[in-house]
């Protein structure tokens, strides 16, 4: 495992280094807050160790921007410090530090909690568990391609705007955010117990077919329920299973299975609704070609208040150029694995 020094103090530095000699990681080190964004997106550190009087800035700032970036996994972030007292490591962990270390260093101290943080990192193979059951089930129809992963990016897009209005501020937070990213990939887990001929089918479902797709709501949203009722304090499992229940609803209340309208509906429900239908429509399916942006962009606005939460529509108007973005990102993907195989 990688780690990331982040401090200009040569002396501290030395000492974590010299605690951390003969143990197996890479260590690395920033003495500022561009160093320290750029190795986190160019190297996979997954451990950082801050001083909380990081230089430029308080310490509890680098926690915040670490917080606030994109990147690929979570990063574990241990800040050293020689303050006392509750309401400065109450103000870290509302930061989002992980953990702290006073001066002076204990490397034996030291090396207990990085060992604490592998643990808590290693419970990010959940994230990677998840995404492969989902797959799983997209596999049977080979023309979704990389929806999934399409989704996800969008609903993250999509939350991370809303997170910055104050009306959402206290609901959507960085942990809000990595659910979403991690569990709307499930969406649509239950269409495997939807029959291929109707999956599949290249043409307009009859009435008894359609009937039975839509039947995947709540199959998906029952399996994710009885898993819920084994972990019933399993955040990411709530979130799930709300997605499957009600990606399908409508703001209007005209939607299914249950027929929510506004805010009845979850807010993941509301995202996953418009980012799944934005990608359905910019997506070649068996039944259809895709749209442009802007076809489908149309589609959207018409359906802002009956379809989508206008809200949720008008952060995707914000967010447009992100939106293509990851298109564009997911195209060239698609177009790597079809030149490999």
């Amino acid at each position: 495992m990688k780690l990331l020094i982040a401090d200009d103090d040569e002396i501290t530095c030395e000492l974590l280094q010299n605690s951390l000699r003969g143990q197996a990681y890479e260590l690395r080190h920033a003495r500022g807050k561009a160093e320290v964004l750029r190795e986190l997106e160019n190297q996979d550190c997954r451990v950082v160790i801050a001083d909380w009087d990081f230089p430029g800035m308080n310490g509890l700032d680098l926690v915040r921007e670490i917080r606030s970036g994109n990147f690929p996994g979570y990063i574990y972030v241990i800040l050293i410090t020689s303050r006392e007292g509750g309401a400065e490591m109450v103000a870290g962990l509302d930061a989002g530090a992980d953990d702290f270390i006073r001066k002076p260093l204990d490397p034996a101290e030291l090396l207990v909690r990085i060992r604490a943080g592998e643990r808590v990192l290693a419970l990010e193979t959940r994230d990677v568990a998840i995404f492969a059951l989902a797959r799983l089930a997209e596999s049977r129809d080979p023309e979704t391609g990389t929806h999934l992963e399409r989704v996800r990016d969008y609903c993250r897009i999509l939350a991370e705007y809303l997170g910055r209005l104050p009306t959402y501020a206290a609901e959507i937070d960085a942990e809000y955010i990595r659910l979403i990213y991690a569990t709307s990939p499930l969406h649509d887990i239950g269409k495997v117990g939807v029959p291929d001929r109707i999956l599949l089918k290249p043409g307009h479902l009859n009435d008894r077919e359609y009937e039975i797709m839509k039947s995947h709501v709540e199959l998906g949203a029952e399996t994710l329920e009885a898993a819920l009722g084994q972990f019933p304090h399993a955040k990411f499992l709530c979130m799930a299973r709300d997605i499957a229940m009600t990606h399908h609803e409508r703001f209007d209340g005209t939607g299914y299975p249950q027929g929510l309208k506004g805010e009845e509906i979850p807010l993941c429900g509301r995202i996953v609704a418009l980012a799944d239908v934005y990608d359905a429509l910019t997506s070649k399916r068996v039944y259809k070609s895709a749209y442009s942006h802007e076809v489908a962009k149309s589609i959207i606005l018409e359906g802002t208040g009956s379809h989508f939460d206008p809200d949720v529509v008008e952060a995707f108007l914000q967010s447009e150029e992100k939106f293509l973005a990851v298109v564009s990102e997911q195209e060239d993907v698609t177009a790597e694995l079809v030149e490999m195989a």
